[in-house]
This record gives C-alpha cells, structure tokens and sequence, in this order.
C-alpha cells in the first residue's frame, strides 16, 4: 500500500506517520511506500522499512495536484493548511493554501484516469461553525463560520462532498477539535495559548493566558488525532453513509479546568509559571468559537478520544517529556 501525507513535517503529519509505522500498515493491509511532502522536507519515521518519498513542495504551485498525485497512492491524508490566526491575518495566504491546493489535489485525482479511486482523509476543523451555538452542536448544525479560516475548511469539505458524490475518490472530513497539547514551539494559531499554558509551564518555561478562565473549549491529545485519522481511512461508504464530514469526539472543559487538571498531575509549582496578560484580538476570536459537540455518530463508528483532559495532560508528559516534569 501507498500512503501520501500533506503536511507530513506539522505535528499531527509526524503523529500519523509515526503510528502506521507502529500499526504495520492500515486496514490489515502493510505499507510498502510513503510519501511524506510539506513546505519543508519531512524526516522519515523510525523503523519504516519500506520506501520513502520525502520532499518540499509548494502546494499552491499549480501542478502539485499533479505530482503529489503521480504515484497513485492508495490513501491520501490531506493535513497541509495554514492555522487559524494566520489565515485570519493574512486572508490571501489563507485562501492560496487552505483552499487552492485542495482543489487542485481533487482535479489531479479527478482527472488521473485508469480507473484511479484513491481513499481520501481531509482534516477540517470545528472552526466551519458559527454562532449562535446551541448547547451541544451536531454534525449537521448549519455552516456558517466566523473566520476566514473556518470559510475555507467550509469550502473544502463541500468540495470532498461533492468530488465523492460524483465518484471520482472515496472521501471522508473529520472535524478536529483543538489538538492539545502540542509539543514544539508556540505557533501562530489563535488557540495555540491552550496548549501553550500546559506545555510550557511543564517544561519549566513561563506561559501567557490571553484569555479568561471561563473560556471553554474542545480538545483531544496528539495521539488521538492520530487514532481518528486512520480510524477515518478504514471507513466504508457503506458504514459512512452519505454525511463524509463528522466532528470528532473531544473533552469539553474551561481554561480554569485545564490548569486544575494540571495542578492535579504537576502541582502547584508548575501552575504557578501561568501568567495572565488579556488578549482582545484573541479573545474576539475565541468569543466565536463553538464550545461543546454532540459527537455520538463519530463515537457509534468507533472514533476514541480521552476521557478527560488530565489524562490529555498525561498523554504529553508520557510521549514528550519521557515521564518528567521540571522542577
């Protein structure tokens, strides 16, 4: 089997590689070939015997549905975006990267010929919802986004609605909550500070809260996000159903219960480097975010998420960290 990942060099691109090395292949099936492209080269993950295709690519370029297509892989995972805050800054940038590459990859597998029908996973995002919210939002709550990061998610899974509908791919849209914690360095995504305020103070660094304690949201670890990709590449049409795009199950809780759960793990010490410095810009963005989903069709297709976010906490500490905590 072929695998291509977009946005193989991100976190959530590596995350994956590095668990269909540790699976032995997807749906039963092993994989003899990845093809790992982003803006900058991708490392290959550890213990991957097979073949190795990792290069940096411009998705925008116009051909790049048609190389990234060349080889004909079996199953594409489409991560490459911009995040949220910097597609809400610079709206071009957004819409040259979140959207024009998207279309293109679907033209090139449209347009492929031989009977190619590859299985296509796109990383959407709870962001294509718009207030008012109800209390809990179902997955066919109506579309109407708040930012132009959201609008552009929107626009592609409409797309991958539509290109599956006519048959050209079989594709599938998972909605992710905000992955949390992310390891790394803070980026420029709006929602960067949730794993920001875990990450850092956990790695003995200061860590600024833009917001206020009461501030809810969804969140699900790396290591879920993973787990809901190729979960999403091992549905059926037939097990799917007609509705290709669905939010993932995730952990509901405010920013005031996310530094509670890490003082129940790390202690107050490691609480005590969260320093609040408001933010308005952030807050005005964070103001039009959804906060609570009803998620039961991901769960009744088999989808798996934490069960709280210390355990999300936890998750980091283990696969991070190497179990430690700074003093």
């Amino acid at each position: 089997m072929h695998i291509l990942i977009t946005g193989a060099a991100g976190m959530v691109g590596r995350k994956l590689a590095e668990r269909l090395v540790a699976d032995g292949g997807l749906n039963g099936k092993p994989v003899d070939k990845l093809t790992l492209v982003d803006i900058v080269a991708p490392k290959a993950p550890a213990g991957f015997t097979g073949k190795v295709d990792a290069y940096a690519l411009d998705i925008a370029r116009e051909d790049a549905g048609r190389k990234l297509t060349e080889g004909r892989p079996d199953a594409i995972f489409h991560l490459a975006a911009v995040v949220s805050g910097e597609a809400e800054a610079d709206f071009e940038k957004g819409y040259r990267i979140n959207l024009v590459p998207f279309h293109y990859l679907l033209e090139a597998i449209r347009t492929a010929g031989g009977g190619y029908h590859p299985k296509l996973v796109f990383t959407s995002s709870i962001a294509v919802f718009g207030a008012p919210f109800p209390s809990e939002i179902p997955d066919d709550f109506h579309h109407t986004p708040l930012t132009s990061y959201g609008a552009q998610k929107g626009i592609c899974e409409l797309l991958l609605m539509d290109y599956t509908r006519k048959g050209f791919l079989d594709g599938v849209g998972i909605r992710l909550p905000t992955i949390c914690v992310r390891p790394g360095t803070p980026n420029k995504a709006a929602s960067g500070f949730f794993s920001n305020i875990i990450r850092e103070p956990l790695a003995g660094k200061e860590a600024v809260l833009p917001v206020e304690e009461s501030v809810m949201h969804w969140h699900a670890s790396p290591r879920s996000a993973a787990g809901f990709l190729v979960h999403a590449a091992s549905l059926t049409r037939e097990k799917l159903g007609p509705r290709i795009n669905l939010t993932m199950p995730g952990v509901a809780c405010t920013v005031g219960e996310q530094i509670a759960a890490l003082r129940r793990v790390a202690g107050e010490s490691v609480v005590a480097r969260i320093r609040r410095e408001p933010d308005a810009t952030i807050m005005k963005i964070v103001s039009g975010w959804p906060t609570r989903f009803d998620a039961r069709r991901a769960r009744s297709l088999g989808f798996k998420v934490e069960d709280t976010f210390d355990e999300i906490v936890r998750v980091h500490i283990d696969e991070e960290l190497g179990g430690k905590i700074a003093a």
